[in-house]
């Protein structure tokens, strides 16, 4: 039995989700062999997830989205580094109820690439997702020896607001150790920089930005794609169209003037965390996360686990906290049943406040309906 489910956001960790679910089959069928392998897909949780998966989690103080100093984790085993930027430049970074989406600005995350330079490792993945930021990554650049200044040399305003006042791009100041390394660019965003798909119109709302934000968000970004393509070439039009580039507001596409190879979150993390073999190991495969809606089958974590499963010939069922997809769509994803929290507490309310025990009530009726 595999356990390999994401967080239920707000409510369980995915290693809580493990914890509860393992519990729950335990008390039905009590010696039942589980392993527990906590999944991600990119964004926040990605670095519990590794470490999770055995990798050393290490801590960092660096710049959150409105400047003030955070405690930042990534991950690292052997020559790879794991690196969240929602530890850094996340929604969760943020005051309660307060936002920032024309001044949140990615600094921190390059801070925390840096520190995994520091590290010395040989590959990044670059997890982005859960942004508090719009900036295009040009804060991540900076800190990573970018320099973005306005028509009197002076550093542009952090954030993807002050992109407007952007005259020129240096990115010779890059830190060397950059192309000494592999920078894996890990999301489930394929969206591209700007336009009506991009990241302003399509997360800006999410972060706090009225229309009218928008508006000057996509405005900025499009000026900064134009900047960058006098400093660095072509390939800067290039990436601002390319998939990924729209990723946690933008990052994506800082990322791929990195050199990033954009690959899909989940994907990556599976390679990372070491699922083939726990796969082949397993009889049944128990995935899921807070929500399975359309969403979900947009390379989110359960539809990769799903995918891979199926391709490998085993059985998997999903639990979730709420269930928004029919029978014939989970059967398409590679997913035999879900089982929701609801199923056992209709009170959507109770679900999210009582999620573990929930949880272990419905891996129960899992135990029932597979292991008995």
């Amino acid at each position: 039995m595999l356990v390999a489910a994401d967080k239920f956001k707000g409510s369980l960790t995915a290693v809580q989700v493990a914890e509860r679910v393992t519990a729950g089959l335990r008390r039905v069928v009590p010696d039942v062999e589980v392993e527990a392998l906590p999944v991600a897909d990119g964004g926040d949780g990605t670095v519990d997830a590794a470490v999770a998966a055995g990798f050393e989690r290490r801590e960092v103080r660096v710049a959150g989205p409105l400047g003030h100093e955070v405690t930042a984790a990534f991950a690292v085993r052997g020559d790879t580094a794991v690196v969240e930027m929602a530890e850094a430049s996340g929604l969760q970074r943020l005051p309660s109820g307060v936002f920032a989406p024309l001044t949140a600005s990615t600094y921190g995350s390059g801070e925390l690439l840096r520190a995994a330079l520091d590290a010395g490792v040989r590959t990044i993945v670059f997890g982005v997702g859960g942004s508090a930021t719009t900036d295009g990554g040009a804060g991540m650049l900076s800190a990573l020896g970018a320099r973005f200044l306005d028509e009197d040399g002076e550093p542009v305003a952090p954030g993807g607001g002050g992109l407007a006042d952007l005259a020129r791009a240096d990115l010779s100041g890059l830190d060397p150790r950059l192309s000494d390394v592999e920078l894996v660019l890990a999301s489930d965003v394929d969206n591209p920089l700007t336009g009506p798909k991009g990241a302003p119109a399509v997360y800006g709302p999410q972060k706090g930005a009225s229309p009218d934000d928008v508006e000057a968000l996509d405005a900025a970004l499009a000026h900064y794609a134009r900047v960058l393509e006098k400093a660095v070439g072509a390939k800067a039009a290039e990436y601002a169209v390319a998939p990924g580039a729209g990723a946690a507001g933008g990052i994506g596409y800082g990322a791929l003037l990195l050199g990033a190879r954009f690959r899909a979150g989940i994907e990556v993390m599976l390679d990372v965390l070491g699922f083939a073999p726990a796969l082949e190991r397993a009889e049944l495969v128990i995935t899921g996360e807070g929500s399975l809606d359309v969403q979900t089958l947009h390379g989110k974590a359960p539809a990769g686990v799903a995918a891979a499963a199926r391709a490998a010939g085993k059985d998997v069922v999903a639990v979730c906290g709420r269930l928004a997809l029919p029978p014939e769509a989970l059967g398409r994803a590679g997913i035999r049943r879900a089982y929701p929290l609801t199923e056992v507490e209709p009170d959507v309310a109770t679900c999210i406040t009582d999620a573990g025990p929930i949880l272990e009530r419905v891996a129960e009726r899992i135990a029932q309906d597979y292991l008995t």
